[in-house]
């Protein structure tokens, strides 16, 4: 019988970028609760709910006839104290004149000076209130505080809201762009930075650190994202570390609380030896082999210790190295010592995704 046909792969030492594919959700960049901020009765909606709103969009409409009222009032107060003020600066000016003449004394003249004083102290009084007036007149249009998509009214026409009180008129959430929140495992993290401090794995620079949305279908968001931070506690519940990723969503295709998975790329591993995971066969204990054919064209078995798994390929931790030959299809033909046929493999690299591997 010929020697059997087997497909065989070259190792050649690649940087592999190590990411994890870890759970995560969508929520929203910016969130803010419409409040009224005087109290009053509502008299109409302004807004279409579930729709976008721009920062200092009128959303609602207070009634105003008790603020305008206010704003007359305190402008008439303030006419008063001009007047007044007015008056004290002649009686100043004239016991001024009469000083210069000798003909008054200097308490009378004290006394117009306290007296305009007290009048400019009025003046300023009066308008600090008229500015409060009008203030709460504004505040009879309730305005969005922020641009975002406005859910649900909250209350409705006819409804007293109370500037003092905890009632939510809508809710705003700012969608464009939004956060990717995500955990792992504390010990999984660890394990990646302790493999940097000791140059198994080199860390990505913050600009080129590559971060994925994949939905369930398995389709990934065609904008990337980037990551923000990584939390400073452990969750004592779950013994998970949150991480949050910030992606554009320029068409609101991401709403929030959304479940998706993140593929975050944590750390990169130069001169990788890389090799596909249907070449590995497990022997009876678990441990991991793989075929080596020699240049006399002889399958010979060899222990290997992986590390990450990376898409559909295994990193090789030890036991082989750059320039072999590995046979990845037709690995049920061989047998240690064999002749085998060997046909040159160009295996097609998987987008890395470090999931289930443990660093050694």
């Amino acid at each position: 019988m010929p020697p059997p046909a087997v497909g065989v792969l070259t190792l050649q030492t690649r940087a592999v970028p190590v990411v994890s594919e870890l759970p995560g959700r969508i929520a929203a960049t910016r969130v803010s609760e419409v409040r009224a901020r005087v109290s009053g009765i509502l008299q109409d909606r302004v807004f279409e709910q579930g729709t976008l709103v721009r920062e200092g969009d009128i959303l609602y409409h207070i009634d105003p006839k008790l603020f305008q009222a206010r704003v007359a009032s305190a402008e008439a107060m303030l006419q008063k104290a001009r007047a007044g003020q007015l008056h004290a600066r002649q009686q100043l000016e004239r016991q001024k004149t009469l000083r210069d003449r000798e003909a008054t004394s200097g308490v009378q003249y004290d006394a117009a000076a306290v007296t305009l004083a007290q009048a400019d102290a009025d003046v300023a009084l009066a308008q600090a209130a008229l500015d409060e007036a009008r203030i709460n007149l504004g505040y009879t249009d309730v305005k969005a505080p922020i641009t975002g998509i406005i859910g649900g009214a909250l209350v409705t026409e006819g409804a007293l809201v109370t500037a003092d009180g905890t009632q939510n008129l809508a809710l705003i959430q700012q969608i464009d762009p939004v956060y990717a929140d995500f955990t792992q495992s504390s010990s999984q993290l660890l394990a990646l930075k302790r493999a940097v401090d000791e140059g198994k794995l080199d860390s990505p620079a913050p600009a080129q650190a590559r971060v994925e949305l994949v939905f369930d279908d398995g389709r990934v968001y065609a904008q990337p994202g980037r990551l923000l931070f990584s939390s400073a506690s452990v969750d004592t519940t779950t013994g998970q570390v949150t991480l949050r990723a910030e992606f554009p969503n320029p068409k609101g295709d991401l709403l929030p609380g959304l479940y998706v998975r993140v593929r975050a790329e944590q750390a990169v591993r130069q001169d990788a030896i890389v090799i596909p995971q249907r070449a590995v066969i497990r022997t009876p204990d678990g441990k991991a082999q793989v075929y080596v054919v020699t240049d006399d064209a002889t399958a010979q078995v060899r222990d290997v210790e992986l590390g990450l798994s990376v898409g559909n390929e295994w990193i090789v931790e030890h036991g082989l190295k750059s320039g072999e030959r590995v046979i990845v299809d037709g690995v049920q033909k061989a047998q240690p010592g064999g002749k085998v046929s060997p046909e040159a493999q160009h295996v097609k690299t998987d987008a890395a995704t470090a999931s289930g591997g443990q660093v050694q």
